[in-house]
């Protein structure tokens, strides 16, 4: 059978290679001169640990993926992170080389009295500019798909650092490859059946969360579908581009895989939910993998070669949010112990299928005016028809230059920010236990409370439970 199989493989490499090229072609994407240079493609899986990964392909979920390592065509290594271990961190240190300035998912900017969270794409576009500082980014020539920054890249689908001022679809001669998705019967039946089955997944882990009394958030019948359906959209699109810039040579490629850490934040990183998730992950990488190997088995023309780098940019955390533990938010803890405070708090997970859905209703808006007037009217219709149903963005920035809240608390699934606004500077640790006598103590009182970390000077000091202290240089 596995000789079959290549043999067909080998026998429709042709025809296999003129669609692609066809299809680069109609979208203006043409064929790139070779060079000689072996190029690169990373593929992230977002928030997969070293340790659940192998949890992952021990179960089952990861079979192509564990078939490369055992039969040592892969080698799997660990690395560490680093501090935040957060996607815009590490995204900003692989693509740009720093990560300064970007100290989680969420923060605020005391001196500018400005809250920052990284799916706004203005915000985000911004801080790329910030990150660049005269920096090259290594995506110079590539393409970027499904991720916060873009790292120079040419082209820069679905990534959040690029979207305005101008959109995809309506640049680069890009309507082709909606058109594509639109009037390809057998991938929009694709798209709907991974729809479909993804949202009943998703009502099926509910409904088990549920009976096994598993604290999860309150959700609708409409937002599961939602998710199902932006995340199927978005995959499809994502795989299909990696694999038309392999036929067509493209340096280097960076795509972001996050459906595991979505579900994840809402079931926990080791949940049979997050990890079935792995499945169509596997798939994908299964399906960009046998691209990239057979452009260079091609007779007619060889393909570049390409390095293969599958990575995750940080791990999970099981944990539950604080205030189910507790009966108020952290937020909220913290302005009882100080007494008569104002309060800013924002806690919330990362939202990625609201914020792909957002990001597909502007860059519907942007094509009405460039389709003809039938299809411009079905195009409307579908967005009009998602702006019903997407949540309005609950961190959207509300401008009032009067305020000035104490306290402002920033939370991120386990990884909290506090910030006391008696001083436009960030405080040292030795300084807010001055203004505010035992609140160190009962934060560190509390069991749902890991440790606590602080400046002191150039240094940062570290608490734990039971008195424990380190200072890291």
């Amino acid at each position: 059978m596995g000789l079959l199989l290549r043999v067909v493989d080998r026998l429709t490499e042709g025809p296999r290679r003129r669609k692609y090229e066809t299809l680069a072609r109609q979208i203006g994407r043409p064929l790139l001169p070779q060079d000689g240079h072996c190029g690169f493609i990373i593929l992230q899986i977002d928030g997969l640990a070293y340790d659940h990964l192998v949890q992952a392909m021990e179960a089952g979920y990861l079979p192509y993926f564990r078939r490369m390592v055992r039969e040592g065509h892969w080698r799997l290594s660990r690395w560490c992170c680093g501090l935040p271990s957060t996607t815009p961190a590490v995204q900003a240190a692989i693509l740009f080389g720093t990560q300064e300035d970007v100290p989680g998912f969420r923060w605020y900017d005391k001196a500018r009295r400005e809250s920052f969270v990284a799916k706004r794409p203005a915000q985000v576009q911004m801080l790329q500019e910030r990150l660049k500082n005269g920096r090259v980014g290594i995506l110079l020539g590539g393409s970027s798909y499904v991720n916060m920054f873009d790292g120079d890249a040419d082209l820069a689908l679905f990534t959040l650092a690029s979207i305005h001022p101008r959109f995809f679809f309506e640049s680069i001669r890009g309507i082709g490859l909606l058109l594509f998705f639109l009037l390809s019967p057998l991938r929009v039946l694709r798209v709907l059946f991974l729809t479909l089955t993804g949202y009943l997944r998703a009502l099926w882990w509910r409904f088990l969360a549920t009976v096994r009394r598993r604290p999860i958030r309150s959700f609708g019948l409409l937002s599961p579908l939602l998710a199902a359906l932006v995340n199927a959209l978005f995959t499809e699109a994502q795989t299909f581009g990696v694999i038309l810039d392999i036929y067509r040579g493209v340096p280097s490629i960076y795509t972001n895989f996050n459906a595991y850490d979505e579900v994840a934040h809402a079931f926990g990183p080791t949940d049979p939910a997050a990890f079935s998730m792995l499945r169509d992950v596997d798939r994908r990488i299964r399906q960009i993998d046998q691209a990239r190997q057979r452009v260079l088995r091609d007779p007619y023309r060889r393909g570049r070669p390409y390095d293969l780098y599958i990575l995750s940019d940080h791990g999970n955390a099981p944990a539950v949010p604080f205030a189910w533990r507790v009966g108020q938010s952290l937020g909220q803890f913290i302005a009882s112990q100080l007494g008569d405070v104002s309060l800013d708090e924002v806690f919330s997970r990362p939202g990625y299928a609201e914020a792909k859905a957002r990001y597909l209703m502007d860059e519907l808006e942007a094509l009405e005016g460039r389709l003809p007037p039938a299809v411009a009217r079905v195009v409307r219709a579908l967005r009009r028809s998602l702006d019903r149903r997407v949540p309005p963005d609950r961190e959207a920035e509300e401008y009032d230059l009067t305020r000035r809240e104490d306290v402002v608390v920033r939370v991120s699934g386990p990884l909290a920010h506090v910030y006391f606004n008696v001083i436009p500077r960030p405080l040292d640790l030795i300084e807010v236990a001055l203004l505010y006598p035992h609140l160190l103590d009962r934060l560190m009182e509390m069991e749902e409370i890991g440790w606590i970390v602080g400046r002191a000077g150039d240094r940062a000091v570290v608490l734990g439970p039971s008195g424990g202290r380190a200072v890291v240089d």
